[in-house]
């Protein structure tokens, strides 16, 4: 397993990229409402959000295994599209991928990470308050009458 990669130059293969996150986010269906953003998020999207964001990127083979999107704010760096393989869970590798994150957004001036976490996914929830962060707000998507995400934040 290599390290983490901040942006890695080489990489190209968005097909294994997009089956990583599908299969990451797929056990959400029927779970989450409402849906999540990546039953929407084409190959095409995929691309281009690698150009407007910073990819973090855990390798093994050369396949992506991990992955994480962020992104400087005014307040703070977002972070999302947290995704680690099945087979490589429970190694540490999404706070690694944190980690990262949290290291690039130093080097950036900001002064948190923050992410959002849909209500539903407690063990998410548990995950992040385990890694420091600590949830600061709770918001509907447009048309619901009630909190559907929360929203995670992390000192850095």
């Amino acid at each position: 397993m290599s390290k983490v990669e901040t942006n890695p130059a080489d990489f190209r293969d968005f097909a294994a990229l997009h089956a990583l996150l599908s299969t990451s986010f797929a056990y959400m269906e029927g779970r989450i409402d409402p849906p999540s953003s990546m039953t929407r998020l084409s190959l095409d999207d995929l691309k281009v959000k690698a150009q407007g964001e910073d990819l973090f990127l855990l390798r093994a083979d050369a396949s992506p295994v991990g992955c994480l999107f962020g992104t400087l704010t005014p307040d703070a760096y977002c972070i999302g599209k947290l995704a680690v393989a099945a087979a490589q869970r429970g190694r540490g590798h999404a706070r690694a991928l944190i980690e990262a994150a949290a290291a690039h957004a130093r080097t950036l001036g900001a002064r948190a990470l923050v992410l959002q976490s849909r209500v539903e996914l407690t063990g998410n929830h548990a995950a992040f308050t385990a890694m420091g962060f600590v949830q600061v707000a709770a918001t509907a998507h447009p048309g619901y009458d009630r909190p559907t995400s929360l929203t995670f934040r992390r000192a850095l």
